[in-house]
């Protein structure tokens, strides 16, 4: 939001005609296409979803600058305001569904389907199996005939630690750039802005490093059973969950430099920093759940 539109546009804003959403549309279609192709081994799909990708992403900006000009301009005002709100609130339910889904498998996994494969049927037709968790040992791989490939599970020492640490602090740096600017210290705000950016960053690439450590020297790999399935499924998300919050609040950070939101008109910045106390909340779950049990 805009300090233009401090005094409250009387009326709900309706942009005029605009071909963002078809275009989008299309740049979606050539994702799905490529994507498809290219996992049926059709060397050119991964061309045409690339094409599809830079389409659709030059277009998400060209469509966020459309919104931000409006904003400056002073076209929202409250009721465009009460929209983005919601709008925000139901994208992180949303979110909230989504990681509750994979919680909710990595349970189901290791409370009922693990032990039901070692039910007194199953021992019949598979006399080897143990069903304890983490299904890692001689044997406990839940596939007969060594299909799955010896590994070790990952503690939470001292990778997954130093992230929590590295989240939760970004945490509070956020907190502070937030009353920073609702004091109207712009430049204070600025500062811990770049220093949430670089945490977020940082996060990323201790994250990057740990994926190499687990796959080259721990041999735990996607295919690494139901736990190595679940662990990069649950690890994977919120990761790339990290990375689209680290842009959201780099946007919000380089708008503003350029001047943009005041002290009292900033819903840019707060849903930014809805989203990103979401993503660590998730991960102090993902932390205890994944790591620790």
């Amino acid at each position: 939001m805009s300090a233009a539109s401090h005094g409250g546009t009387p009326y709900y804003f309706i942009p005029g005609p605009s071909s963002r959403p078809v275009m989008s549309a299309i740049g979606l279609f050539f994702v799905i296409l490529g994507a498809g192709q290219w996992v049926n081994d059709h060397g050119w799909g991964a061309y045409v979803l690339l094409f599809g990708l830079v389409w659709w992403l030059t277009v998400l900006y060209l469509w966020f600058k459309d919104a931000i000009n409006e904003s400056e301009a002073g076209h929202y005002g409250h009721k465009v305001d009460l929209s983005y709100r919601w709008s925000m609130s139901w994208f992180i339910f949303s979110e909230v569904m989504f990681f509750g889904a994979f919680f909710t498998a990595l349970w189901w996994a290791r409370m009922h389907s693990v032990p039901a494969l070692g039910n007194i049927e199953n021992a019949l037709l598979w006399p080897d199996f143990q069903a304890v968790w983490p299904t890692a040992a001689a044997g406990v791989t839940a596939a007969p005939g060594a299909l799955i490939e010896t590994f070790s599970t990952v503690g939470p020492f001292w990778l997954p630690t130093i992230n929590t640490a590295l989240l939760l602090t970004s945490g509070v740096t956020l907190t502070i750039a937030h009353h920073a600017l609702q004091v109207g210290n712009r430049s204070k705000t600025i500062a811990f802005m770049w220093l949430t950016v670089a945490l977020g960053i940082v996060f990323l690439g201790v994250q990057g490093y740990e994926y190499v450590h687990l796959y080259r020297d721990l041999n735990l790999k996607l295919t690494s059973g139901v736990y190595g399935s679940t662990f990069y499924m649950l690890t994977g998300f919120h990761g790339f969950h990290v990375f689209i919050g680290m842009l959201m609040l780099l946007f919000i950070t380089l708008r503003l430099q350029k001047g943009h939101f005041s002290k009292d008109r900033h819903f840019g910045f707060e849903g930014a920093a809805w989203y990103w106390h979401f993503v660590d909340v998730v991960w102090l779950g993902l932390y205890v759940l994944v790591y620790w049990l």
